[in-house]
């Protein structure tokens, strides 16, 4: 059965590009909170300590943005986009606040917790919003646009992260948040129009519960290793049963649920589920490897915080090129698959090159490989939002581009705890003594910088070899992604939805 014919949400071109720009303000202050504290992380274990727990700081706020997704979209299908995205930021802009005023590395992270619960819902509801504003063929060019924003603020941030701890305090990289959240609020106030839904609204509380209990519990055994000593003890054994136990339980609830969070009646649709696995992947080497970037930078070149960061100028270039090449091109010709084909393709090879880079690598070569990274991100970055937009009824935009951002943000949190891991291996593994180093494990890049040359050089190198295996392993994942995208249907878009 034939959709209706599509209906913007705001007739006024002039006023709907004016709304869109404030979406991609307000996704820009959502995003650039995943990857800002990369190269600030040195100064706020400085004043904290506790180095292990440098993945928790980004990780928390990947988890509970991924935890409310489903949520946010859902609530957006059946109160309006409006008033649900205003509450989003308005939770992200007070968490913004916490995270400025904290005392402590677990105050921080539980603050982190708080910033997510809004940055998430801004995600989903920015994608939602666009599919009101934009018909299929020109969503795609749009849509180019927000996920240009959306990695471009990822790659920027470890510049900013850096440039802004040095020369504010790290305190800085969060309250910035309170001026901007504020502007993004009025404008929204002001701009976009209240659409009562159609549904009466009948949530699914039960099953929003169970959904987030399962992605924490997997994102926690992920991190199993550094948190209980072991993947397999007895610690996280029991975590890997409440997972189950919790997806068992949410597919119960979701069949009977007038309303469920995620409706299962969209994974018969193989768009759907492709999607999701391409989602997480993507969100993997892309969102998830930020972090790992600027520590490969700062721990196998000796490159200070702010130097590092701009090494991710070269990643923006890529991704401004890939996105909005793929972007238009879709647009033109109504194809999503090929580009989901070759961005994965490029990720592939890219971080297989990743892989072989030892410590003594030109900086130049580094740089040449980051843009192609961007280039490779770029190229497929839309695509797999677009897909499922196209796919599943109208009724339902909400609740599928909360679970394919669900997926991607769940995906990147997952991530970074299995590449932590690695590099956590990988540096247990060389018993190798280094003068002036007493303990790897908690050698900043600060510290790192004041070692003789010998010894900064034996550090790279035993850096180095444990991020190879973390690349190839981030490689083999762009790779499971890739199969998914060969056999996604190769779907054309209409010119109207």
């Amino acid at each position: 059965m034939s959709q209706p014919a599509f209906q913007s949400l705001v007739a006024d071109p002039r006023r709907r590009l004016l709304l869109f720009f404030f979406l991609m303000f307000s996704m820009f202050m959502a995003t650039l909170d995943n990857q800002i504290v990369s190269t600030a992380l040195p100064t706020i274990v400085g004043e904290f300590g506790q180095l292990e727990r440098f993945g928790w700081i980004g990780s928390s706020y990947l988890l509970a943005s991924s935890a409310v997704m489903p949520v946010y979209g859902k609530l957006g299908d059946l109160f309006g986009r409006k008033y649900v995205m205003i509450a989003a930021i308005t939770l992200f802009t007070i968490g913004s606040l916490i995270c400025g005023l904290a005392w402590s590395m677990e105050s921080l992270i539980a603050a982190r917790i708080f910033q997510g619960l809004g940055g998430g819902g801004i995600l989903v509801s920015i994608f939602s919003v666009n599919a009101d504003l934009f018909e299929p063929r020109e969503r795609a060019k749009y849509q180019s646009y927000t996920s240009l924003v959306i990695m471009a603020s990822g790659s920027v941030g470890p510049l900013l992260g850096g440039t802004m701890s040095d020369l504010f305090g790290w305190r800085s990289i969060f309250l910035i948040n309170l001026p901007i959240g504020i502007v993004v609020l009025t404008g929204l106030v002001i701009l976009l129009p209240y659409k009562r839904p159609e549904r009466q609204p009948k949530i699914d509380y039960l099953g929003a519960m169970l959904l987030a209990a399962a992605i924490s519990c997997f994102v926690l055994f992920a991190d199993s290793g550094e948190l209980f000593g072991s993947i397999i003890s007895v610690e996280s054994l029991i975590v890997v049963a409440l997972c189950a136990i919790c997806i068992g339980l949410w597919v119960a609830v979701e069949k009977r649920a007038a309303e469920p969070i995620v409706p299962l009646r969209l994974f018969k649709d193989s768009t759907f589920t492709l999607s999701l696995i391409i989602s997480a992947t993507s969100g993997s080497v892309a969102i998830g490897m930020v972090n790992y970037f600027a520590l490969f930078l700062q721990t196998t070149t000796g490159l200070s915080p702010t130097v590092a960061g701009s090494f991710f100028i070269a990643v923006t270039v890529g991704l401004v090129i890939g996105s909005i090449s793929a972007g238009r091109l879709i647009a033109m010709t109504g194809r999503y698959k090929p580009f989901l084909v070759l961005g994965l393709s490029l990720n592939c090879v890219s971080l297989g090159i990743f892989s072989q880079l030892h410590a003594g690598t030109s900086l130049y070569v580094i740089l040449l490989v980051m843009l192609f990274q961007g280039l490779a991100v770029g190229f497929g970055q839309q695509a797999p939002v677009i897909a499922v937009q196209n796919s599943v009824p109208r009724g339902d935009i909400g609740t599928a581009t909360g679970t394919v951002t669900l997926m991607r943000m769940g995906g990147a949190a997952i991530a970074i705890s299995i590449y932590g891991a690695i590099i956590a291996a990988g540096l247990r593994g060389a018993q190798v003594a280094i003068p002036g180093v007493a303990d790897i494990h908690s050698l900043t890049p600060k510290l790192m910088a004041a070692l003789p040359e010998a010894s900064r050089a034996a550090v790279a190198a035993i850096y180095a070899g444990a991020f190879t295996n973390m690349f190839l392993t981030a490689s083999g994942i762009a790779a499971l992604g890739l199969i998914a995208a060969i056999a996604m249907k190769n779907v054309r878009l209409p010119f109207r939805g």
